[in-house]
């Protein structure tokens, strides 16, 4: 099925210019680039979501034709406990996540859950457990990989990990 065929780029460039939010922005970009006539397997892997995430999202842009930009574009409140961390807290995160630890007084080349648990409670006055800040750090495109001797990227320090285990990378 072909989708947004009652709604024209210029429309999505109108919305677009209007439009505020991380999410709701990702929403419509996804909806002129399908237009432009990429294909929901590459706007999945240029937007770091599933194909069933970009078909959902063009579905719901397919309304526009029918329903307010607010309905369509935007999600709705949700119940529920809000984060601990608001999102200019994440984004500062994401960035301090993606420096090594050493830029902020840490003696440590790498960050490990702990050490970054470390710094949101110091920074931000936050406790989380080690699993959600592993989550995060996923989130902050952190990834966990085993260290590979002779691996001068990745060679580890005294204070690291040893060569076979793993760690966070960027």
């Amino acid at each position: 099925m072909a989708h947004l065929e009652d709604v024209s780029a210029d429309d999505l460039r109108e919305i677009l210019a209007e439009v505020e939010g991380k999410r709701a922005t990702q929403r419509v970009m996804v909806g002129l680039n399908y237009k432009e006539g990429l294909s929901q397997r590459r706007l999945a892997r240029m937007y770091g979501r599933t194909e069933k995430t970009i078909y959902n999202w063009l579905r719901r842009l397919d309304r526009l034709a029918d329903e307010p930009v607010e309905e369509v574009v935007y999600d709705a409140p949700r119940p529920g406990r809000p984060p601990k961390l608001d999102d200019e807290q994440r984004d500062r995160l994401e960035d301090v996540l993606n420096r090594p630890p050493t830029d902020f007084g840490y003696d440590r080349s790498t960050w490990t859950p702990a050490l970054a648990r470390e710094y949101i409670a110091e920074t931000f006055g936050v406790e989380y457990e080690l699993r959600r800040v592993r989550e995060l750090m996923s989130e902050a495109g952190l990834s966990y990989r085993t260290v590979r001797t002779g691996d001068a990227a990745s060679a580890p320090t005294e204070t690291d990990t040893e060569p076979g285990k793993k760690r966070w990378t960027n």
